[in-house]
C-alpha cells in the first residue's frame, strides 16, 4: 500500500562519520558500540538535531543539513548528559537544551531539580543561561522567522512545561567583534517571558507553518489553535470544541516536539491518540482514537473543519479475519496529500478520503490477511513526520532511518486488475476498486504513463464491474482532477462521481465490510483574530467552511451533467438558426481551438477532422451550463477564471476520450486499414467497436459531448462487424448516428452489387432530407443519376419563368434522337433557356446539362423496358 523512498539514516550519515573523525582516539571496535546516537529534533527548515557520546565521556550535540549532505559540531557537554530535548535558532547562534537530571546514591539527598533547561551561546561558544530548573518535563522549541529579517539581531523561544503551561521567551542578541553573537541582556531573560498558554493537556507544534494546537478542558475539551505570524506576533485563530470523554489524557501529550530518549511512556497509559492535519488549499482535519475495548473494536473520530462534519469510525477486530493481538493500543495517522491512512498493525489499514467523504466507497478499507502496509518494522516503532507542503516522512525510532512515504500505484492497480479481497466476493469488492481507481486517477493522475495503464484496464474490463459505470467513473473523475488542487471550494461543485447521478445507489457502495461509519455533530469551528482580511491559510479556511455550509443547504449545489438533458432535447429541435445557436457555436469554437493546440503532434485516431454541427451544439451547451453553474456557487473565483476552467474543463472531456480510443487503437495494433469500408472487421476491431459503444452509451447517460467524428468513426467500425440488418437497426434505435462524412463515403467506396445497392438505398431513407440530396449526388448509379437530372430539369424550368418570351431556337443539335419526339422537345428546350441564362458566379456550378438529362432519361427508359443491364 505504501510506498518508501530512503531518506536519512543516522548510521550511515551520522555514525559512520563520527568514527571516521574519532577514531584515532581510541579503537574503533570499541567506539563504535559505545557512539549511541540519537535524534533529537527536526527543525522547520528540515536541519536534524543528534546527540551522541564522544570519546572522551563527553555528550555531544550536532546538525545533520539534508540539503547539503553536511555534518556540524554544535556544541560539547564536558560530561554525559541526558538531553530530553533541543531546538537550534535559524542563524544557528543558539542552541536551547533540556537535561533529564537522573537522581542517584548521594545526589537524592541534595535538592536536584529533575529538569534543566539551558540556553548556550555557540556563535561562538560562550555564555550559558539556566531558564528553567523544574520538577516535570520541559519542551524547547525556537520560532523559525521570516528569512528576510536578517538584520533583526533576536531569536524568539518557545518553552513547553509538563505542567501545562506554554511560554515565549523573546532573546535580543548583539555582535561583539563584528562576528561574536552574545545575548544582550541574559540577566533579564526570565523577565521578558510571555505566557501564551495557561493550561493544556495536549500539545502539538507545526514547525513548518508555525503553528501551535492545544488541547484545554473545563466543561468539555476545547482545541485551539495558535498562529505565530512573521513578527513573531502571535494570536488564537481558531477554537473547536471536541466531543472527547473526560479524563482523556492523564498525562500531558507532547506532539512533533523531538524525541525524548529517557522518558518511558507506557503506550497503555495513553487513553487518546490525536493529531491534526493542515493542507495548503484551506483544509484542515482533526483525528482521534479511543483505546481498544476488550481488543474487540476501535472507535476513531474524524473532524473535517472544511468539511463541517464529523465521522466516526468503528472497526470489528474479531472480525478482521486476523488471529493476532495488536501490541499497540491505537492507529498510527499517516497523511499522504489529502489522505490520511489510519493503520493498526495486524489488523485493519483504512486510507481516508479527506476531501469526498459522502460515502464509504470513496476511501480503501483493508483488514485482517489484506492488510499490506509495505513498512518495515514495528508500527510502535514508528514517528510520522508531517509538514504542510512537503512529502509526509516516517522515523524509525529505534534504527534512525527516515523514509519519505507515498501511497504505491502498483498495488493500487494490482486492486483493480485482481480480486485482492478474496474475502468478499462479487461486487463486495467493488468499493474497493472505486476507491482505487479514484485515488489513481484525481490524486496520482497526472503521470502520462499511469494514465495509460488505466486506461488500458479499463478497456478490457467494461463489462466486469456490476455496481458502477467504469467508463463514466473513468471520465468524471479524471474531469475532476483538473479543478480539485485549484480550489477547495469545487469539491462541492464539479461532478466527481457517477453514484450521484443514480436514482438508487447500489447497497455495496454504502456499506464496506468490517467497518461502521456514523454522521457525528456539525465542525462548528469559531473564527477568531484577522483571519478574513488575510490571504493567508486560516481565511481559506474560514471561506471554505462558510461555502461548504451554504452549498449544504442548497438542493443541487453539485452539477449534474444529466440536468441539461431536457435543454439539449429542445436545442437539438430547433430547425432554423438562432442567436443562441450562434452562442454555442463560439463556445465550441473555443473548445476545439484549446483542443487543437494540445495535438500538434499526428494522432492514430482521425478526429477533430470534420464539422459535426450536433456535437459542436452539445459542446457548446456544456460550456454554456458549467460556466453559469460555477458562477451561481462559487462567484468569489472571478468570471475569467472561471471561463478559463471550463475551456480547459470541457477540451480535457473530448481530449479523454480521445485518449481513450488511442490506447484501444495502441492495444489492438489498429492501422489505416479499418477505415476502409469495403473489408469485413477483424476481431481486433470488434473489441475495439464494442469499447466504442460502451463509451456511446456512458456519454449519453451523463449527456456528455463526444469529439466532433467519432459519430463516423463508429459507424465505420459498425459497418465492417455488424450485417447490414443489425446496422440498420441500430441507426433506427437511435444508438448510431448517421453523418454526412460516413454517408457520402459509403456511397463512394462501396460497389453497386444488389446488396450493397439495398443497404445504400436504406441509408439514403434514413438521411434528413437536405443531407439526402447532397449524399444522392456522390453515387454513381442510375437512380442518382435520374435525381439529379429531375433536380436539375426543376431548378432550370424555374428559372425558366423569370424569362418569359423567349423563342425556342429550333435548331437541331447533334446527339439527339428526332425519333422520340416529347424528349427531343424536352431537351432543345433545356438547351436554349442554358444559352440564354447567365450562370450564377456565386453558386456552385455541377456537371450537369441538358445532354446529361437525355441520356439520363434515356438510359431510365433502357433499364424499364429491360433492354440494358444497370
Amino acid at each position: 500500500m505504501l510506498k518508501l523512498k530512503e531518506g536519512f539514516d543516522l548510521h550511515r550519515d551520522v555514525v559512520l562519520e563520527i568514527l571516521r573523525k574519532e577514531a584515532s582516539v581510541c579503537r574503533m571496535t570499541e567506539y563504535s558500540e559505545a557512539v549511541d546516537a540519537r535524534l533529537l529534533n527536526i527543525e522547520s527548515d528540515g536541519g536534524i538535531l543528534y546527540s551522541w557520546k564522544g570519546a572522551t565521556g563527553t555528550t555531544r550535540i550536532g546538525k545533520y543539513d539534508q540539503n547539503t549532505k553536511q555534518n556540524k559540531l554544535l556544541y560539547t557537554f564536558d560530561k554525559q548528559v541526558c538531553i530530553s530535548s533541543c531546538s537550534l535558532n535559524k542563524e544557528e547562534t543558539l542552541l536551547a537544551v533540556s537535561l533529564a537530571q537522573n537522581i542517584r546514591g548521594e545526589e537524592r539527598l541534595k535538592p536536584i531539580s529533575k529538569c534543566l533547561t539551558l540556553l548556550i551561546e555557540i556563535h561562538p561558544i560562550n555564555n550559558t543561561k539556566v531558564l528553567k530548573a523544574v520538577d516535570c518535563r520541559v519542551k524547547v522549541q525556537f520560532l523559525h522567522q521570516d528569512g528576510d529579517r536578517k538584520s533583526v539581531l533576536e531569536s524568539h523561544l518557545l518553552l513547553f512545561a509538563e505542567d501545562g503551561y506554554v511560554d515565549l521567551y523573546h532573546v535580543l542578541l548583539s555582535k561583539q567583534e563584528g562576528y561574536r553573537v552574545v545575548m544582550a541582556n541574559p540577566e533579564r531573560l526570565s523577565k521578558t517571558a510571555e505566557r501564551i498558554v495557561e493550561d493544556f493537556c495536549w500539545v502539538q507544534w507545526d514547525g513548518h507553518t508555525q503553528r501551535l494546537h492545544y488541547l484545554t478542558f473545563k466543561d468539555k475539551y476545547l482545541l485551539r489553535c495558535v498562529q505565530f505570524h512573521p513578527n513573531n506576533n502571535c494570536e488564537t485563530v481558531l477554537e473547536l470544541h471536541l466531543n472527547l470523554p473526560a479524563n482523556s489524557f492523564p498525562t500531558v501529550k507532547f506532539v512533533n516536539l523531538g524525541f525524548d530518549h529517557y522518558h518511558d511512556e507506557k503506550p497503555s497509559r495513553e487513553l487518546v491518540r490525536m493529531r491534526v492535519f493542515t493542507n495548503p488549499i484551506g483544509s484542515l482535519c482533526v483525528f482521534y482514537s479511543q483505546p481498544l475495548k476488550d481488543k474487540k473494536e476501535l472507535i476513531y473520530t474524524v473532524v473535517l473543519v472544511h468539511k463541517d462534519c464529523t465521522k466516526r469510525f468503528r472497526v470489528d477486530l474479531a472480525s478482521d479475519g486476523s488471529s493476532q493481538n495488536s501490541q499497540q493500543p491505537h492507529p498510527l495517522f499517516i497523511p499522504i496529500g489529502y489522505y490520511v491512512l489510519v493503520y493498526l498493525q495486524g489488523h485493519f489499514l483504512h486510507c481516508i478520503n479527506t476531501r469526498q467523504q459522502e460515502m464509504l466507497c470513496y476511501s480503501l478499507f483493508f483488514s485482517g490477511h489484506d492488510v499490506n502496509s509495505g513498512l518495515q518494522c514495528q508500527s510502535a516503532d514508528i514517528a510520522v513526520l508531517h509538514a504542510e507542503g512537503r512529502p509526509t516522512c516516517l522515523l524509525e525510532l529505534v534504527s534512525g532511518k527516515i523514509n519519505a512515504v507515498q501511497l504505491s500505484s502498483d498495488f493500487l492497480l494490482q486492486i483493480l486488475r485482481s480480486d485482492t479481497c478474496s474475502r468478499w466476493p462479487g461486487s463486495a469488492a467493488d468499493p474497493q476498486r472505486l476507491a482505487a481507481l479514484h485515488c489513481l486517477l484525481v490524486y496520482m493522475g497526472n503521470d502520462p504513463k499511469l494514465e495509460l495503464k488505466i486506461m488500458s484496464w479499463v478497456c478490457d474490463n467494461v463489462n466486469t464491474i456490476e455496481s458502477f459505470d467504469l467508463i463514466q467513473e473513468f471520465i468524471l473523475a479524471s474531469w475532476y482532477r483538473i479543478g480539485y488542487n485549484r480550489f477547495l471550494g469545487l469539491d462541492k461543485v464539479l461532478p466527481f462521481s457517477s453514484i450521484f447521478e443514480k436514482k438508487e445507489v447500489p447497497g455495496c457502495l454504502l456499506d464496506v465490510p468490517c467497518v461502521c461509519c456514523t454522521n457525528g455533530f456539525h465542525a462548528e469551528p469559531v473564527f477568531k483574530g484577522k483571519t478574513r482580511g488575510l490571504l493567508n491559510f486560516w481565511s481559506e479556511l474560514q471561506c471554505n467552511t462558510e461555502r461548504t455550509k451554504s452549498l449544504d443547504a442548497l438542493m443541487h449545489s453539485r452539477y449534474r451533467t444529466s440536468h441539461i438533458q431536457a435543454e439539449w432535447d429542445k436545442l437539438k429541435s430547433e430547425k432554423k438558426p438562432s442567436s443562441h445557436m450562434d452562442h454555442m457555436e463560439e463556445n465550441a469554437k473555443k473548445v476545439l481551438s484549446m483542443v487543437d493546440t494540445w495535438c500538434l503532434e499526428k494522432k492514430l485516431v482521425p478526429l477533430f477532422q470534420e464539422e459535426d454541427h450536433q456535437q459542436r451544439l452539445l459542446i457548446g451547451l456544456t460550456v454554456d451550463k458549467l460556466r453559469e453553474h460555477i458562477n451561481r456557487h462559487l462567484p468569489r473565483l472571478g468570471k475569467k477564471k472561471i471561463d478559463s476552467l471550463v475551456i480547459n474543463y470541457v477540451a480535457k472531456l473530448l481530449e479523454l476520450i480521445r485518449q481513450m480510443l488511442e490506447s484501444a487503437w495502441a492495444k489492438y495494433k489498429l492501422g489505416s486499414r479499418v477505415l476502409c469500408l469495403m473489408q469485413q472487421g477483424s476481431p481486433a476491431e470488434w473489441s475495439v467497436f464494442h469499447f466504442m459503444c460502451r463509451i456511446l452509451e456512458s456519454t449519453r447517460g451523463l449527456c456528455l459531448p463526444l469529439p466532433p467524428g467519432y459519430h463516423t468513426l463508429f459507424a465505420v467500425f459498425a459497418i465492417r462487424c455488424l450485417p447490414h440488418n443489425t446496422f440498420l437497426q441500430y441507426i433506427d434505435h437511435g444508438f448510431l448516428q448517421l453523418t454526412e462524412t460516413f454517408a457520402s463515403r459509403l456511397m463512394t467506396d462501396l460497389d453497386n452489387s444488389k446488396a450493397n445497392e439495398r443497404l445504400k438505398f436504406s441509408i439514403l431513407k434514413r438521411l434528413p432530407e437536405v443531407v439526402e440530396q447532397r449524399v444522392y449526388h456522390m453515387w454513381d448509379h442510375p437512380v442518382s443519376s435520374a435525381s439529379i437530372s429531375r433536380d436539375y430539369v426543376r431548378g432550370l424550368l424555374e428559372k425558366h419563368n423569370k424569362y418569359k418570351g423567349i423563342a425556342a431556337a429550333g435548331r437541331e443539335k447533334p446527339g439527339f434522337r428526332h425519333e422520340f419526339l416529347p424528349l427531343t422537345y424536352l431537351a432543345n428546350t433545356l438547351s436554349d433557356i442554358e444559352a440564354q441564362a447567365a450562370p450564377n458566379p456565386f453558386e456552385e456550378q455541377e456537371n450537369v446539362d441538358a445532354r446529361f438529362v437525355e441520356e439520363t432519361a434515356l438510359m431510365q427508359t433502357l433499364i424499364l423496358l429491360g433492354l440494358e443491364k444497370k
